[in-house]
């Protein structure tokens, strides 16, 4: 019974990350719970000469008492020079630096109740999307907290994903319609651009709330800035390379799927950049509408002293050109002047967090600098570098919406090409890396109910998020925002594989997929064409030897990289029952949406090939480290929390390597544990209506 009460207490924590511009005193949650402070020093100080009377007025009628025990005032005086009404962006280093500090104090308390009563000390004095940020990442990481489930970000800041138009209206549902009878906000599919826009074609990718929140997840499981032992995790550098390099083919898959060109790389930071965006995004928090970015628009040095930001074009060019350099010589120098190997496993990781840059793992910041964040911030803020129009950072600047600008992509596409010469420098897999002696697929195809064989469907599909916990100051109740979004008819995976060896075998089945033909509908080189191959799945099977054959079925839902629907949209306030279903449930926040694992594909049927591989197992498994437990779905992407990343090849093998000599096709590529075979995405253009949506009608 203790046990049960302490996890009903820690949820309590969970309240303050609702309605964050609203002040402390005021009821939270569903259950209308009430902070009772044990002196007015709690509360901000436009708020003490009233403090009677607010807790009068808001103190009555509530479920729940959250008592806050006595604490020794933190100096906050670093942490609030951001405004309240000011936006926070993790790429610019002042206010990343508060945020860190932020999280220090946080991770510094030693009791949960000194956590909650610091935490409600900090809340109405700090930027509230800092305070959202940094206890975020202190819920992730304190261990009498970790096993409390995060809300969507959707649900604390709605403004980051949802038409800025859209508000007002929601206010005036929740101020003339009772809840029960409230009709969802219907969002348009094209409510940012027309069809003029080429870009806009593939609108419905970049603006997908549940690939958005995945970037902004994995950044709290993964902070660049922080105490060491919450930085420095496993493979931390490299995973930050893979899952970019991922999405960058993901998005690239997705533009041949919509008949454009792939990515071209922003590789001149003096040239305009052609794409133009306008996010239609207001924040609620600053009142301010997100800045657009025009066609043409052309990057400046950035001297801000509002950000205590200053550095040059001429320093990110520096930068690139060092980082380069390095590479070619396989070695980067690091702050004691030592030369430092970039090894075939270990090089990339130390690019990774060197290319971030993380000033934390970084092995030479003054050297190699800060060109991953600071190229984010000169982006956006070309429309006004040097701050004479008082405007802020446009989306670019903020990890939660960065992934709606096309600009995303050409930056990153640059930076993967970065890690993509290292790679160059790396040798090549040979025919005997590549092989498993014995195991050899016989078969292999896809399964869809009520399609033909090795034929994928996608449509679209609406669904429902509530917008009233980001909501401040508007009545109580769900309020819900209707969008439209890819998704998948639900398939499987069938392999068949002959085991000829005289024992039963464990092997990794990886499964990928690629574009067959380029822009041109002209069959691709494989070392084009592995750049493109998206991960789909990763599992251990065990391989039987008598009899001899095998047969592998696997359900498209249990994919190594997605998380379940009701995961990326899960409410504020539905806690999983059971203490083995909360281990992790933060953790496992972090993963692309299952409704995204498929590319839309196209009417006619677009012509993609399946890889599949089966590896030896011995090769490939990590001691300490497996992909079982509650928190395993999206290991690909996400690692398995307090182990080891589970698979100790370098990820995205075997196509992160150079093809060896001879190979110029992917049927030249193929060992005997390896198989291809055709597959088409064929797209109908329907629109499915929301699965089940509590408290709305229609």
């Amino acid at each position: 019974m203790a046990a049960q009460t302490t996890a009903n207490q820690q949820h309590h924590v969970l309240y303050l990350l609702g309605r964050p511009a609203e002040p402390i005193f005021v009821p939270k949650g569903d259950r209308g719970a009430v902070f009772e402070v044990p002196s007015n020093d709690f509360l901000a100080e436009r708020f003490r000469p009233v403090a009677g009377e607010l807790g009068t007025r808001f103190g009555e009628d509530t479920n729940v008492r959250v008592p806050v025990q006595p604490i020794t005032f933190p100096d906050l005086s670093f942490v609030t020079q951001l405004g309240r009404r000011d936006n926070f962006s993790l790429f610019i280093p002042h206010h990343r630096e508060m945020a860190a500090r932020l999280i220090d104090i946080f991770m510094g308390m030693r009791t949960y109740e000194d956590f909650l009563a610091v935490s409600v000390y900090a809340r109405d004095r700090v930027n509230p999307n800092m305070f959202v940020y940094a206890l975020s990442v202190a819920i992730l990481h304190r261990p009498d907290t970790r096993n409390l489930e995060l809300p969507p970000l959707t649900e604390i800041f709605p403004d980051k994903y949802v038409d800025g138009g859209l508000f007002a209206r929601a206010r005036e549902e929740s101020n003339i319609i009772t809840e029960g009878q409230r009709m969802p906000l219907e969002i348009p599919r094209d409510y940012t651009a027309s069809d003029l826009d080429i870009e806009h074609r593939v609108a419905y990718f970049r603006e997908d709330l549940g690939i958005n929140l995945h970037h902004w997840h994995w950044h709290l499981v993964y902070p660049f800035q922080a105490a060491r032992n919450i930085v420095a995790k496993d493979r931390r550098g490299e995973l930050f390379y893979y899952m970019h390099q991922q999405i960058i083919a993901r998005y690239n898959f997705e533009r041949l799927c919509n008949r454009l060109g792939r990515v071209k790389r922003l590789l001149n930071l003096r040239d305009p950049i052609d794409e133009g965006y306008f996010s239609k995004l207001d924040s609620l928090v600053a009142s301010r509408t997100w800045p657009p970015r025009h066609a043409g628009a052309k990057l400046s040095d950035i001297n801000r002293e509002v950000d205590q930001l200053v550095f040059d074009l001429a320093d990110l060019e520096r930068w690139r050109d060092r980082i380069i350099e390095a590479i070619h010589l396989g070695r980067v120098i690091n702050e004691k002047g030592e030369n430092v190997e970039l090894t075939e496993m270990g090089g990339i990781d130390i690019l990774g967090n060197m290319i971030e840059a993380s000033p934390v793992l970084s092995i030479n910041r003054n050297l190699y600098g800060d060109m991953h964040n600071l190229g984010h911030v000169a982006i956006a803020l070309s429309h006004d570098p040097d701050n004479r129009h008082l405007e802020t950072f446009s989306i670019m600047g903020d990890p939660a919406t960065a992934m709606r600008d096309p600009v995303f992509y050409r930056w990153h596409a640059f930076v993967d090409d970065l890690f993509q010469t290292h790679k160059k420098t790396l040798p090549t897999y040979n025919a005997n890396q590549l092989d498993y002696q014995g195991i050899r697929i016989t078969n292999l195809e896809i399964i869809t109910k009520g399609r033909g064989k090795n034929e994928l469907n996608t449509f679209w599909q609406q669904n429902d998020v509530d917008l009233s916990r980001g909501m401040d100051f508007a009545p109580r109740g769900s309020v819900f925002a209707r969008f439209t979004q890819l998704q998948h008819t639900a398939f499987s995976y069938k392999i068949t594989v002959d085991n000829s060896s005289n024992q039963q075998r464990m092997g990794t089945v990886r499964i990928f997929l690629a574009p067959k033909f380029d822009e041109r509908g002209l069959p691709m080189l494989f070392r084009d064409q592995r750049l493109l191959f998206i991960e789909l799945d990763k599992f251990q099977v065990s391989l039987k030897n008598n009899p001899r054959s095998n047969t592998i079925q696997r359900d498209s839902s249990k994919s190594s990289i997605t998380i379940p629907f009701e995961r990326t949209f899960r409410d504020l306030e539905a806690r999983p029952t059971g203490q083995a279903d909360l281990a992790g449930f933060n953790y496992c926040g972090c993963g692309w949406p299952e409704h995204m694992l498929i590319p839309k594909g196209s009417a006619e049927g677009f012509p993609c090939q399946l890889f599949v591989m089966i590896s030896n197992f011995n090769d490939d498994k990590v001691d300490g480290s497996s992909v079982s437990g509650t928190c395993a779905e999206a290991n690909s992407y996400c690692g398995i929390r307090d182990k080891k990343y589970p698979d100790r090849r370098s990820m995205g093998f075997p196509f992160d390597r150079m093809p060896r000599t001879g190979v110029d096709t992917l049927q030249q590529f193929l060992t005997p544990n390896m198989a291809v075979t055709d597959v088409r995405i064929v797209f109908d253009n329907r629109t499915e209506p929301p699965k089940a949506v509590p408290n709305t009608v229609g």
